[in-house]
């Protein structure tokens, strides 16, 4: 892997309190990115914090709420403050009301489901891009949808799916507005990865283990690193003709 490649960048992450979210605070701390962590719940984005230090890195905690359009733009004006610009954001929050078909879905599930994955991840895009494209380096934008929605259904995750395959398509055609103004836009789809949002109800590890060593043709969940690498990779230069994109990592699970 390229080392350092995000030296003296800023990249903002939000989700990060946990899962993916950490995970991607740690890769792009590694490669020395001061990040600023993002997400609800204080102490959660604290432990993140820690372990980024604890490993030579740099990273400040911020509490927000991204269906809050006024708190991403503050978090947004927050993280330019801190560290002089926003380089990089991963727009990774997002939640998942499961086990009802769509005829027995709760309005209101539905409704919190769309708030946060696609109007959430929506406020915290325009947010972002008006910030990057003011800047001289402009910048790069990962959006993390999901292989359900635009690649696969599922029962009973009918609203999940919906809202992601909305944040695939949103995806490209921010992407294609906005590629022209410095800010390169894409977003990747991970498939079940190991984080207690993947567990079935009353799953253990050892139980999503073996499902998925049925039910992927890699044999195994995909692993929160392995997700973060693929981010790292389409936020990097080494990205810097893929616009548009969007990356399923699943381990072949929708082929």
């Amino acid at each position: 892997m390229s080392a350092q490649r995000f030296t003296g960048r800023t990249a903002l992450i939000t989700g990060a309190g946990s899962g993916i979210g950490r995970a991607l605070a740690l890769a792009f701390a590694a490669e020395g990115a001061n990040v600023v962590v993002a997400g609800r719940t204080r102490s959660a984005l604290e432990e993140t914090v820690a372990l980024v230090e604890e490993a030579g890195g740099v990273a400040v905690a911020r509490v927000a709420d991204v269906t809050d359009a006024a708190g991403v733009d503050a978090l947004v004006r927050g993280a330019v403050e801190r560290f002089g610009s926003l380089d990089v954001a991963v727009n990774n929050a997002g939640i998942i009301r499961a086990g009802r078909s769509l005829a027995d879905t709760d309005p209101a599930d539905w409704q919190a489901v769309m708030d946060t994955n696609l109007t959430g991840l929506f406020l915290a895009l325009r947010a972002e891009i008006r910030q990057m494209r003011a800047q001289p380096g402009g910048g790069t934008i990962v959006n993390v949808a999901s292989n359900l929605g635009a690649h696969a259904q599922k029962p009973g995750v009918t609203a999940y799916s919906a809202s992601k395959a909305a944040v695939a398509s949103l995806t490209r055609g921010a992407a294609l507005e906005h590629i022209g103004d410095g800010v390169r836009i894409n977003s990747v789809s991970p498939g079940v990865t190991r984080t207690a949002m993947s567990l079935l109800p009353g799953e253990s590890e050892e139980g999503r283990a073996a499902r998925m060593k049925e039910q992927s043709p890699l044999g195994r969940a995909v692993t929160t690193a392995e997700v973060a690498r693929a981010v790292l990779y389409l936020a990097s230069d080494d990205a810097a003709p893929v616009v548009g994109a969007d990356l399923v990592i699943d381990g072949g699970t929708t082929l």
